[in-house]
């Protein structure tokens, strides 16, 4: 599988996985966290080197006061507890997205996190928070004209969250939804994309496996014959 260096990742179904088991929203989120954990592992185990996974985007801000809240304490408490793991397995934490709104604590933890982090290089972990592909790119074009550079693909790809990325050979949805919701446009333009019916807590090693060997049998042509 070395030949895939970058999987991203649309974790949809947490609420409704959590209404239809627990009554709970936020129960599904929790469990979510602990499909985050087994997918980090298959990811390690076929030696793919970027993973990035949609947190929370720009549009999610819509969402109740008391859900928001709790997402932010949640990821807030998990990077807190888990900071160890992320050191000892070699991993590095990287974030996409526009994190100035986020409550203080969560912040500072996402810095340090970041910051400790940053010379790893097993697995790079991509969470995209507060996340919009839409203003990425008017952000990368607006850097452009405030350097006075010309307007080209190379120079808007230099100026996007993902500058230092290579683009997803892989997009997974889970959750039965079939859209790409203002996630990574112009970084998928050729990526091949899987729409999983399963919720993202019911997601599972095997599936993540599935998809690959699926990947592995398409011929991929750029454009050529």
């Amino acid at each position: 599988m070395s030949d895939i260096k970058h999987v991203a990742i649309i974790m949809d179904g947490n609420g409704r996985w959590g209404l239809k088991k627990y009554n709970s929203r936020k129960f599904g989120h929790q469990k979510g966290i602990k499909t985050v954990e087994k997918i980090i592992e298959a990811a390690v185990k076929t030696k793919i080197k970027f993973l990035t996974l949609y947190t929370f985007s720009t549009e999610n801000w819509k969402r109740p006061k008391y859900e928001k809240n709790f997402l932010f304490k949640l990821l807030n408490e998990y990077l807190k507890k888990n900071l160890d793991i992320l050191l000892k397995n070699n991993f590095k934490l990287n974030v996409l997205g526009d994190i100035r709104k986020f409550p203080k604590s969560l912040k500072k933890s996402l810095k340090n996190a970041t910051n400790l982090t940053k010379k790893n290089k097993k697995l790079q972990i991509n969470l995209a928070l507060n996340y919009g592909s839409k203003s990425e790119i008017i952000q990368s074009i607006k850097s452009i004209n405030k350097k006075k550079l010309t307007l080209s693909i190379k120079n808007i790809e230099k100026h996007l969250y993902t500058k230092n990325l290579p683009d997803p050979e892989i997009l997974i949805r889970t959750g039965n939804t079939h859209r790409l919701s203002n996630f990574m446009l112009w970084q998928i333009s050729y990526s091949e994309i899987f729409f999983i019916k399963k919720l993202w807590p019911d997601f599972s090693k095997k599936d993540f496996y599935s998809i690959l060997l699926r990947y592995k049998k398409i011929k991929r042509k750029f454009g050529n014959i």
